[in-house]
């Protein structure tokens, strides 16, 4: 079996750590595991199969002899080594959101337009983790009928601002539990005991940029360039795993048990009909998995060819991590 080189930009973030895990967890064949930070971060460890492998400063030569760069950086630093992964000759797989927009730049979901993978130009781009669950709970309903519009509500765990969310959460929780003033650094309010209708920034249109993330990438992921989608981002005071109410309209009517059997049978998800004596999953159900759970599906009852549905899916790993290694794993097959 062949072994690839494989190089991870930003290997000690939340989202790099997911990874390395999951690279071991998919036991994806690696000749040689390239561990990239800053240089604060350089000269740690990460461990990988039982070994501790040194963590090196990211410069434009480190990609030479890479077969893949995993990327796990902000969009400044996904641009700023683009270039030179590239010019390397390795497939960078990159989880910001600096080329989700670029045409010459596939935008993957494997399940639903992996093939698209094999059209990259070098670099192949993860979608935001919101955009990854919903479009996962709808793919099989976009295989019945073409998805016209959507209306969608996500609740958004605090990891999903990085280890600082977490800390933020934790710290909070427990000043309040102690009586103390929460302090408040990562979000513009207090998160625990809280919700927040705001994440991102505000553009013209009065959407946030994550707002308009399910739009826009939701048109290249479902190959449908007239899909229009009204949606509403919110924090919430959980640790991990998205959650996201969605308001499907599709150009012919389906039932809900034709939505649910394509639900049932769609790769990567699990339609929750009785769990633990309920039909809808939750942020703790999902977290540290892969699959995308489905419950709650109905008729919309504000419009003939509607369904409305809740998921959930845990963001670090199929929201970014495991998507990433998901587009890898399809492009070593």
């Amino acid at each position: 079996m062949k072994k690839y080189n494989i190089a991870l930009l930003g290997a000690t973030g939340a989202v790099g750590q997911e990874m390395l895990k999951v690279l071991e967890e998919y036991d994806i064949p690696v000749n040689k595991l390239l561990p990239l930070a800053s240089a604060r971060s350089a000269g740690g460890y990460v461990k990988f199969k039982g070994e501790d492998i040194l963590i090196e400063e990211a410069t434009f030569d480190s990609f030479a002899g890479m077969d893949f760069v995993l990327g796990a950086v902000e969009n400044d630093m996904s641009k700023k080594f683009a270039p030179a992964i590239v010019k390397s000759g390795a497939v960078f797989i990159d989880n910001s959101s600096a080329f989700r927009l670029d045409p010459d730049v596939p935008l993957v979901v494997p399940e639903i337009n992996g093939e698209d993978a094999f059209k990259n130009k070098g670099i192949i781009s993860n979608p935001n983790c919101s955009s990854i669950i919903t479009m996962m709970a709808l793919g099989g309903i976009a295989k019945l009928s073409p998805i016209k519009s959507l209306v969608a509500c996500t609740y958004q765990a605090v990891s999903g601002a990085g280890q600082n969310g977490l800390m933020e959460l934790e710290n909070q929780m427990s000043q309040i539990a102690k009586g103390e003033e929460p302090e408040v650094k990562v979000f513009p309010t207090q998160i625990a005991l809280n919700v927040i209708p705001f994440i991102g920034s505000e553009l013209d249109n009065l959407y946030t940029d994550e707002e308009m993330k399910m739009q826009n990438e939701g048109r290249r992921i479902l190959h449908a360039p007239d899909l229009t989608v009204s949606c509403s981002c919110v924090r919430v005071p959980v640790m991990r795993s998205h959650s996201i109410a969605v308001t499907v309209r599709t150009e012919r009517k389906i039932s809900v048990a034709e939505a649910n059997e394509a639900i049932r049978n769609f790769p990567g998800c699990r339609l929750v009909e009785d769990y633990k004596g309920r039909n809808y999953p939750t942020p703790l159900d999902t977290s540290d998995q892969d699959l995308v759970w489905v419950g709650r599906v109905r008729d919309d009852l504000t419009s003939d060819n509607g369904l409305t549905l809740w998921c959930c899916g845990d963001q670090i790993r199929k929201g970014a991590a495991s998507n990433a290694v998901q587009i890898l794993k399809k492009l070593i097959s």
